[in-house]
């Protein structure tokens, strides 16, 4: 037989389903080449070699069954088809192509295989696809970002607590993308979410959090193998009434970010942008990751700081009024372009700002001349400078800071969002083909 499907097969020693696929393929009855693996490890490294396999059957029971064993094998054009006798969850939700009962037939094999897969021959080599743009979405999403000690996480709040509060109708934004403001009242609260997405996380402490879960472990962990309701996501945050926001903690040990998976955390994104009107992430400047360092740990070590980046309508980054704080303001803004950040959805913040307007002009000249090409950050007068007053004692008796202080840095995003919009999914490029004998003599050239 020229072609067959090459079937990767992951059970228990004793799933009586396992064994037949084994005895059907050995025996010839049907065009099936059922390659047995032993563990989910080496299922990826089958996945990750040469030879390419038509789709993968694997046993609802196994643990590393999750999201980000599916989108690996959809990376590499191999479709996921699980064997599940209870129906009890929606496997679709993390991208599985079929679900089989344990006993299936040979017919039903073969059916399922034809509807989701294709048969192989020996010559064909593996064709990787590119991942599928993701949906649109309505809620905003703003990143807060900035070196260390700058108060990033104090203006995470007062940005969340300053979007929460309903402008006056006139003032109303003209996104599409929030249609409700449009017939909201004039002091009412729209669903704001403060995300706390740091590796080190501080949102817990600087909110005076008696309890440290749920947080972002359970929401991500949720995520791996289903999609949760919106209901069911925001009953993982905790509600700040005197702000007007809902909370989501963060990790409770730096070194918890091992527990998250990459692709569990982009849905855990995706999933907190359709829950709230408006997300905002409180969230680390160090975003690289494997195209940058070549290191895959680094970027599962970032991976929450690249999911936030990858989606971001607006990324607020936030310096000093130095001359050491503003240097590194933009070397900040640098590094953001560099893994991708939009420069025109960059948003300097200087905070902590000098009283005197001659101080605070010499700092956004300062900036503006830094930053190369000139123009390319919300200019001009890009810098956006925030006071110093009252917010210690708010965070110290919890409760809301300076009405100034959240409004002008929450203005002045929807100013920024309103002028941008949706930030569209890129979408991959098509190939090109190449004409015949357009090739001829470059095996010549240095």
């Amino acid at each position: 037989m020229d072609e067959r499907y090459v079937v990767l097969g992951l059970a228990r020693t004793h799933d009586g389903w396992f064994g037949a696929v084994g005895r059907w393929s050995a025996a010839g009855s049907v065009p099936v080449e059922f390659v047995r693996c032993v563990s989910v490890d080496d299922l990826r490294a089958r996945l990750e070699g040469t030879r390419r396999h038509s789709a993968i059957l694997c046993d609802a029971s196994i643990s590393g069954l999750d999201r980000d064993l599916v989108a690996t094998a959809r990376d590499v054009d191999c479709p996921v088809v699980v064997v599940d006798g209870s129906a009890a969850r929606a496997w679709e939700d993390i991208g599985v192509a079929a679900v089989l009962a344990p006993a299936f037939s040979r017919d039903e094999l073969i059916a399922v295989l034809a509807a989701t897969s294709s048969m192989l021959s020996t010559a064909r080599r593996v064709r990787r696809t590119a991942p599928a743009p993701q949906p649109a979405t309505s809620g905003l999403l703003v990143a807060v970002t900035g070196p260390g000690g700058t108060g990033a996480s104090t203006c995470a709040i007062a940005l969340a607590q300053g979007l929460a509060r309903v402008p006056p109708v006139e003032a109303t934004p003209r996104w599409s993308r929030w249609p409700r403001w449009r017939r909201e009242p004039s002091g009412a609260r729209r669903a704001v979410l403060l995300a706390d997405l740091c590796r080190v996380a501080d949102q817990a402490m600087l909110h005076d959090a008696r309890t440290l879960a749920p947080g972002v472990q359970e929401l991500a962990e949720a995520h791996r193998t289903s999609t949760p309701s919106p209901s069911t996501v925001r009953a993982q945050t905790f509600e700040v009434a005197e702000r007007g926001y809902r909370l989501l903690l963060g990790l409770r040990r730096p070194r918890h970010w091992t527990t998250l998976r990459p692709r569990s955390v982009e849905a855990m994104v995706e999933s907190l942008v359709r829950t709230a009107q408006v997300t905002v992430a409180d969230v680390d400047l160090d975003a690289e990751g494997e195209p940058e360092t070549g290191s895959v740990d680094v970027g599962d070590r970032h991976a929450m700081a690249r999911a936030v980046y990858a989606r971001a309508d607006v990324v607020v980054v936030v310096g000093e009024p130095s001359m050491k704080g503003v240097h590194a303001l933009v070397r900040a803004i640098g590094e953001l372009v560099e893994v991708g950040v939009p420069p025109g959805r960059v948003l300097p913040v200087v905070n902590r700002s000098h009283r005197s307007p001659r101080a605070r002009r010499a700092v956004t000249a300062a900036i503006e001349e830094l930053i190369a090409p000139p123009g390319d950050v919300t200019a001009p007068g890009c810098a956006l400078h925030l006071p110093r007053r009252g917010v210690e004692a708010a965070l110290r008796d919890g409760t809301s800071l300076p009405t100034d202080l959240a409004s002008t840095l929450a203005d002045r995003v929807t100013e920024l969002a309103d002028q941008f919009g949706d930030r569209a999914p890129v979408a991959a490029e098509a190939p090109v083909p190449v004409t015949p004998g357009s090739l001829a003599g470059l095996a010549d050239t240095g």
